[in-house]
């Protein structure tokens, strides 16, 4: 499901990118100003405007899917380290709950935007939604890299097979 609505909102959000706003939603989603975010908005037609409306709806369903999914992940891979006695085993947990903050900055963040989205361009929307999105990625970030490292881990302690032909 986090896959499916990474696609969707990326097809949907092709045209949201612009000069003013190379990275599409997520550009706006860092504008942390009135001018930049509508510096942004300005590089959007009618059309664009509505698709980065359209994003932030369905963008209320994706924390709470990305956070579950990143979320059960690092408890997998927690009790994959500490099966293998490897260090951070135990941060496993603590990160499923910093993803579980990870969602709620981002619906503080998907709140503020909607209204720099209605024509309420001002303080303190920008800097809100900045803030939320810097708190989001970077546990989303530190998450996945975790997980990454328990595909690592098992990838490093699989018994290599003699590759000598059987007589």
């Amino acid at each position: 499901m986090t896959i499916l609505i990474m696609v969707i909102t990326n097809i949907i959000g092709q045209c949201l990118t612009t000069p003013s706003a190379p990275f599409g939603i997520i550009s706006f989603e860092f504008a942390f100003s009135p001018e930049r975010a509508q510096e942004i908005l300005n590089s959007w037609n009618p059309d664009a405007q509505l698709r980065a409306a359209f994003i932030q709806g369905l963008d209320f369903l994706f924390p709470l899917v990305y956070s579950v999914a990143l979320g059960m992940g690092c408890i997998l891979t927690a009790s994959v380290l500490r099966s293998r006695r490897k260090l951070l085993w135990g941060l496993g947990v603590i990160l499923a709950w910093g993803l579980a903050l990870a969602a709620l900055c981002d619906y503080i963040e998907n709140i503020a935007l909607v209204f720099l989205l209605f024509d309420r361009v001002q303080s303190p929307f920008p800097e809100i939604a900045g803030v939320c999105a810097v708190i989001k990625f970077t546990l989303i970030i530190i998450a996945a890299i975790y997980i990454l490292y328990s595909l690592v881990i098992r990838i490093m302690s699989r018994p290599t097979r003699d590759l000598k032909p059987e007589p």
